[in-house]
């Protein structure tokens, strides 16, 4: 839902704002609940890299807009997300997450578990 504080002075959606709205999505995906120490399947992600590409200006809207996410590579370190920020007549951004699985304690990467790489299998694009 794009909120009325994302709008900024010209308009639309403000460009920091989708990040937040790609956060959203990926945490959404991973199961991650910030709040519940954890509770979730993944553990220590540190977003290594982020590229966006901004498609339309998106403005305030009633309607909501779908943050679709996929896996487009899989290694063992890392893996990269790929979002569309759309509704269904137009893409507003098309953006690009590298997530890097680590280790806090040796502050260091970790290679991803086999349950980890498991479930990322289930949302990667064909191809």
């Amino acid at each position: 839902m794009v909120r009325f504080a994302d709008i900024d002075s010209l308009g639309h959606v403000n460009n920091v704002r989708f990040f937040d709205y790609l956060e959203d999505a990926r945490l959404g995906m991973l199961h991650i609940d910030p709040y519940k120490a954890g509770d979730a399947p993944f553990k220590s992600l540190v977003v290594a890299r982020h590229e966006i590409d901004y498609r339309r200006p998106l403005g305030f809207r009633a309607e909501p807009v779908l943050v679709e996410t996929w896996v487009t590579e899989l290694r063992p370190v890392r893996f990269t997300l790929q979002y569309e920020i759309r509704d269904e007549d137009e893409v507003f951004v098309t953006a690009t997450s590298v997530i890097v699985a680590y280790d806090v304690e040796r502050a260091a990467p970790r290679r991803l578990t086999d349950d980890e790489v498991a479930y990322l299998r289930r949302f990667q694009a064909a191809g």
